[in-house]
């Protein structure tokens, strides 16, 4: 059973400030031929995105059972292929065209070499030419200040509490409906140099950075890592 398992019933309630990367990743993927590779797919936010607006195949990778049980129903009738997997070990059948990483979802890897590995294996399925793309969040001291120990309230009785963990870089998500907790999710921030360095161990370039979805600049007061890495 993974760890994102008991959140998959509500966790679209949990996403759904996250609407603005969906037409970004959207615009990639008509620039791209199929299939188009997801990881961390969840429950299916972008890839039916993706395949409703574009019609390309997609293929999308997540280790949760669960989040995979919830995208199937959203994807139905659509050309979504879902397969259970880590992302750490992912593998094509053939080079694709796009790889993407919505979501934020490499900050659930804790460790440098957790991401290593994805990336390297993600530079194992890129044809020559081939893009890697993916956003996260960039680590800020007042919004940390403000948001560590609070309770936000969602809606349907649904809440989560925020710990911050300076030390590991760590975020800690706790869960709940009511007065039942439904577990703990855990994010690592990255800063700019240890992305740069990832891309640089896996042999692909640096395309673009960006501060925001509308190709906004990246500078000293973006709050968003927005990366498109490209294989040579």
């Amino acid at each position: 059973m993974s760890v994102y398992d008991p959140f998959a019933e509500d966790y679209d309630v949990w996403a759904a400030d996250m609407t603005d990367d969906v037409g970004w990743y959207v615009e990639l993927a008509r620039q791209a031929e199929e299939p188009i590779v997801e990881l961390a797919v969840g429950t299916g936010r972008v890839a039916a995105a993706v395949a409703q607006e574009t019609g390309k195949r997609v293929i999308g990778i997540d280790a949760s059972a669960a989040m995979l049980a919830v995208a199937r129903e959203r994807v139905a009738g659509l050309p979504v292929e879902l397969f259970e997997g880590d992302m750490r070990d992912f593998a094509v059948e053939e080079p694709v065209d796009l790889v993407i990483c919505p979501g934020r979802s490499l900050l659930h890897l804790p460790t440098w070499r957790d991401r290593r590995l994805v990336f390297e294996r993600v530079t194992a399925a890129l044809r020559p030419g081939g893009r890697f793309a993916w956003n996260a969040f960039v680590f800020s001291s007042t919004i940390a200040a403000r948001l560590d120990g609070n309770r936000n309230q969602r809606t349907n009785g649904l809440w989560e509490e925020v710990r911050y963990v300076p030390a590991d870089s760590r975020i800690e998500l706790t869960r709940g409906r009511g007065e039942t907790t439904l577990g703990t999710v855990c994010l690592w921030w990255a800063t700019k140099s240890e992305w740069e360095g990832l891309i640089e161990v896996a042999d692909l370039e640096i395309e673009a950075l960006y501060g925001g979805f509308n190709k906004e600049p990246f500078d000293d007061d973006s709050l968003e890592f927005v990366w498109v890495a490209r294989k040579p």
